[in-house]
């Protein structure tokens, strides 16, 4: 399996960016996708995550009402909008892929995308 991570950048208090993962190979033994983060100096952590097959999304606190997952069973692809950004949203995001439905466990997740920057200017 690999995840490509796209979609990061430099934006402005206030504004918007949607991450795409496209994902390739042998995905159809897994379940659920997963956006995390990591910034400087800190833990990776869970940000948001999705059920494939059934379409039922679920997040962190930190990102409740201000992001969006999202997949795109077709093109295989799973998205993140983010609005609404604060600085504190600054950091290397990071998709993934786990066989467990519902998982926000970081060791539960078996394949990850690159990384892609965000960085929130105050």
């Amino acid at each position: 399996v690999q995840l490509q991570a796209s979609g990061g950048g430099l934006v402005q208090a206030g504004g918007s960016l949607r991450l795409s993962c496209a994902a390739s190979g042998r995905t159809v033994d897994y379940n659920n996708m997963g956006w995390f983060r990591q910034a400087p100096g800190k833990e990776r952590e869970f940000v948001a995550g999705i059920s494939w097959n059934y379409d039922s999304p679920y997040y962190a606190d930190s990102g409740k009402g201000r992001f969006t997952i999202s997949r795109d069973i077709a093109k295989n692809t799973m998205y993140l909008q983010m609005n609404r950004l604060k600085p504190e949203d600054t950091a290397v995001y990071y998709c993934a892929i786990s066989r467990y439905v519902g998982t926000r466990d970081i060791n539960k997740y078996d394949y990850w995308g690159q990384g892609t920057l965000v960085t929130v200017s105050s």
